[in-house]
C-alpha cells in the first residue's frame, strides 16, 4: 500500500527513467540513430562539458535531418537537436508534465531535482500512467 500511495504523491519519481542515454553535440546523425536504435529509447540527453545542451529525439532526426536532405554520416548533432534542455521539477504532477509537453510540442521531457537533471520522460510514459493510475 506504501508504494501505491507514494505513487500518486510523487507520480514523476515514479515513471521516469533514471538511466540517462547521452550523445555529444559533435556526433553524426547516424551515431545518434544507432545509439538509440541499440538504447531502444526515443531521444537522447545532448551533454558537453558535464552540462546537458539539449536533446535529439527520433522526431528531430526525421523533421530536421532527413526532411532537410542532411547526410546522416556528415551532419553533426548540433545542427538538429532541441535547445534549451526543458525540465520539470520531480514534484510536479503528471498533468503538469502533460500540460508542457503539449505547449511545447515535445515527447521527452527531463525531470530535475534541486537543479539537477535527474531522470527523463515520454509522452509513452505518461500515457500508461494515466491509463493505469490517472483516472483515463
Amino acid at each position: 500500500m506504501a508504494i501505491q500511495s507514494r505513487t500518486f504523491q510523487r507520480p514523476l519519481a515514479v515513471m521516469m527513467r533514471r538511466t540517462l542515454r547521452t550523445i555529444s553535440q559533435e556526433a553524426t546523425l547516424l551515431e545518434a540513430a544507432k545509439q538509440m536504435r541499440d538504447a531502444k529509447v526515443g531521444a537522447l540527453l545532448v551533454q558537453e562539458a558535464g552540462h546537458y545542451r539539449g536533446i535529439v529525439s527520433e522526431s528531430d532526426l526525421v523533421r530536421k535531418g532527413m526532411a532537410e536532405s542532411y547526410p546522416a554520416q556528415e551532419t553533426l548533432v548540433r545542427a538538429v537537436m532541441s535547445s534549451p534542455l526543458l525540465a520539470i521539477d520531480i514534484t510536479g504532477s503528471a498533468h503538469e508534465a502533460s500540460e508542457k509537453m503539449a505547449e511545447h510540442g515535445i515527447r521527452h521531457l527531463a525531470i530535475s531535482e534541486e537543479g539537477q537533471i535527474v531522470g527523463i520522460i515520454s509522452v509513452r510514459d505518461l500515457l500508461h500512467y494515466f491509463k493505469n493510475w490517472g483516472g483515463l
